[in-house]
């Protein structure tokens, strides 16, 4: 038997403490998981829109984590304030500390080692909640409240951790749909219930020329009742939701979709000579966008936690502060902060290209190189995806066993780097264009739905 590493270990008492579901044994049937993923996304959404007891802060008031809360399921001023953001981070951590060495050998076919790091994970994440939750408590993001409220909004915000993580665990463990990840779901589901409010919202704002629609398809046909020259004040309206921003989104959407289909076939054949002497074939895929939306996930955690450290710095107006990022009204306007800030639309990057071209390049980096170490800490770089093409016997058709690892080497990197560049490309052509619900959430909307669709096709 094989024995976990030492620093595995450490986890074992957190193992026995920390709840769990049990993985299925048996294939579950797609009515059930369909269920659990149902339920699931409700337990998610009333979460999303329970309001956090004991905070004293206007909704008007700005938010310096607006453009990050959307990929990160975020939802201000709610039980969801932190959204996946600690199951996120804690995640990234644990993979990092195997990809490195630094815990020891950790074999992901071995279940002890398997059942250890998913512990460390989820009570890093409890952990990495309790922190969020009382920066932003520190912070003043809300209001000036007590001693008691500060702590009953931490237990709140810990708590809805505790189900996030919960629900991301239950997903995980073989009972949620396959094709996407419980972390990409949740963040799709939040996305997809601001595009469709944006687009269909019953509520009526006065803008000056009468009582309005804040959803565009709702104000268009109230609207065209009127008169023409009315319904096209409404479509190209500043304030509220305009044809623009709609078709900037279908437009990234329509892109997304169509990049996360362009893949290299590579054709395998089975070394068994049981099955047909080594005839039989099959397809290992290798997509353009290898490791899908996470370059741009980790990004936006990233960003997420620069914008609370120098939140915390510059209040406190520590030395070097200023580089990290200056901030007024809750807004970074300078340093790193105001940098890693998409701009606001193209008037904005007209304004200040400076901005806008450090923001690009910044972005673009970011996501190539997160990308490549991600195939590296996840375990789906080359040298993985040989042990297991070599554990089903298959080898290259038409080559031999060795010529597995050439292609694969040849082929992951270059995915790898191209499709953070591609996902970054798109989340700066959503977020210039002012598409709804920002680059980023659209790109991973797009990409899970896609992938729940065509894993159900396969399934059917």
């Amino acid at each position: 038997m094989v024995r976990s590493s030492q620093a595995l270990q450490l986890f074992r008492l957190v193992a026995a403490l920390m709840p769990s579901v049990r993985r299925a044994d048996r294939t579950i049937q797609f009515r059930q998981r369909a269920l659990y993923t149902g339920l699931s996304v409700s337990v998610f959404l009333v979460c999303s829109h329970l309001p956090l007891y004991g905070t004293n802060f206007t909704s008007t008031a700005a938010d310096p984590l607006y453009y990050v809360r959307t990929i990160l399921a975020s939802s201000r001023g709610t039980l969801m304030e932190l959204g996946v953001a600690p199951i996120v981070t804690a995640g990234t951590v644990m993979q990092l500390l195997a990809g490195s060495g630094l815990l020891g050998r950790v074999d992901q076919s071995v279940r002890e080692d398997r059942e250890l790091m998913d512990a460390g994970r989820k009570a890093l994440a409890l952990a990495i909640a309790v922190g969020e939750a009382a920066a932003h408590v520190a912070l003043g993001a809300y209001g000036a409240v007590g001693p008691f409220n500060s702590a009953l909004i931490v237990l709140q915000l810990v708590s809805a951790s505790a189900i996030v993580v919960f629900i991301e665990d239950l997903l995980e463990k073989g009972y949620g749909l396959r094709g996407a990840s419980a972390v990409s779901l949740l963040a799709a589901t939040s996305t997809c219930g601001k595009v469709m409010w944006h687009a269909f919202s019953p509520v009526t704002i006065n803008t000056g020329r009468g009582p309005e629609f804040e959803g565009l398809v709702l104000a268009a046909v109230h609207r065209a009742f009127l008169g023409a020259d009315k319904l096209v004040a409404t479509l190209l309206r500043q304030h509220l939701p305009n044809m623009t921003q709609l078709l900037a989104t279908g437009v990234v959407m329509l892109t997304a979709v169509f990049l996360e289909g362009l893949r290299v076939p590579l054709p395998l054949r089975h070394t068994d000579g049981r099955r047909g002497r080594g005839t039989t074939t099959t397809i290992f895929p290798i997509k353009l966008l290898y490791t899908s939306t996470m370059p741009v996930v980790l990004h936006s955690a990233v960003v997420s936690f620069l914008y609370m450290v120098s939140q915390l710095l510059h209040r406190g107006q520590f030395l070097g502060a200023r580089l990290l990022g200056t901030w007024k009204d809750a807004v970074p306007v300078g340093g790193l902060a105001y940098y890693v800030t998409p701009p606001a639309g193209l008037a904005h990057v007209a304004a200040d290209p400076a901005h806008a071209v450090v923001y690009v390049l910044l972005l673009l980096a970011s996501c190539a190189m997160l990308s490549r170490a991600w195939v590296e800490a996840s375990g789906s770089s080359a040298k993985d995806v040989v042990r297991q093409i070599a554990d089903q016997r298959l080898a290259v058709q038409g080559g031999r066993e060795g010529d597995v690892y050439s292609k694969l080497k040849r082929y992951i990197p270059t995915a790898a780097l191209l499709g953070g560049l591609c996902v970054g490309g798109l989340t700066i052509l959503a977020d210039t264009t002012g598409a709804i619900g920002s680059g980023t959430g659209i790109l991973l909307a797009a990409t899970t739905v896609y992938n729940l669709v065509d894993n159900f096709k396969k399934q059917d």
